[in-house]
């Protein structure tokens, strides 16, 4: 049994679908029956989607767009051409992401892009789409993808974590305001991948690290959370215990309630207090 929105003839927008997670997701729609627009702002990687899609359904049940998900303009015309091929979306995930690097004093022009498309690109998306998802009055998701950055901040991609810890809160923000909408049966939920190997990711490698989950894997562990019902939907890594992970972002909370140093878990008169905090029961 699957989510009732994502059943035959349903419609699902994925924006950085022509690769890694976003194509996964995409294949899975597709063979759950549904239409699907795949949105990226490469179109030799659009191309080379469409072709991979095709062996999964047929032409007339997908269709691609070149969308640069930072414009609002972009995704209004993407919005348009969904309503005019499929009649409107009735799931939308954001999934659009770089990850080019930063450091705190880089350039503006870096910073300003990984915002603008991490963060605006989410928030654009779900402005866009979602009143005309609510007004169909059907069951429907919003997934936008953020990540572990967005709530642990690690130090080392500053402008990253910023963009993420945005979309974290604004997704949070989104469902706040969908459930208390009048009529409204569309959810909003956050996707909180671990390490993916994907084209983000690999940085020249060219095999998958054993540490490291497929794109399909974290798709397949999103559509089991999605069915169950869960906002957060946090993906362990291979190597790294979903327990882990909820004690790093607790002990990151805590930093504030207890008073402790920014990102006290990195810092040498602290690292004997984390590791205990780590190994208790």
């Amino acid at each position: 049994m699957s989510h009732p929105a994502i059943v035959k003839d349903n419609v699902a927008v994925i924006t950085g679908g022509a690769a890694g997670i976003g194509f996964a997701a995409a294949a899975a729609f597709a063979r759950a029956g549904m239409k699907v627009c795949i949105a990226d702002v490469d179109e030799t990687r659009l191309a080379e989607a469409a072709t991979k899609l095709s062996s999964v359904t047929s032409a007339a049940n997908f269709m691609t767009s070149a969308v640069d998900v930072s414009r609002i303009e972009s995704v209004t015309e993407l919005e348009r051409a969904v309503h005019e091929r499929f009649g409107g979306a009735d799931v939308l995930m954001n999934n659009a992401g770089i990850q080019p690097g930063s450091t705190l004093f880089d350039a503006p022009d870096n910073w300003q892009r990984i915002i603008a498309v991490n963060m605006w690109g989410i928030i654009n998306g779900s402005r866009i789409f979602a009143p005309n998802m609510i007004a169909r009055g059907r069951r429907g998701l919003i997934i936008n993808t953020g990540s572990k950055q967005g709530i642990t901040t690690p130090p080392g991609d500053p402008a990253y974590n910023v963009s993420k810890a945005g979309v974290k809160a604004f997704t949070e923000a989104l469902q706040h305001e969908l459930r208390n909408t009048e009529d409204c049966r569309v959810t909003a939920h956050l996707l909180i991948p671990g390490f993916v190997f994907t084209g983000l990711t690999a940085k020249g490698r060219t095999e998958k690290p054993a540490g490291a989950w497929t794109p399909e894997q974290t798709v397949d562990f999103m559509l089991a959370r999605l069915e169950a019902g869960d906002f957060y939907i946090l993906c362990p890594d291979n190597d790294v215990p979903r327990a882990l992970d909820e004690k790093r972002m607790l002990w990151a909370a805590g930093d504030i309630v207890e008073n402790r140093p920014p990102l006290s878990r990195w810092h040498p008169d602290y690292a004997d207090a984390f590791a205990k905090f780590v190994a208790r029961e």
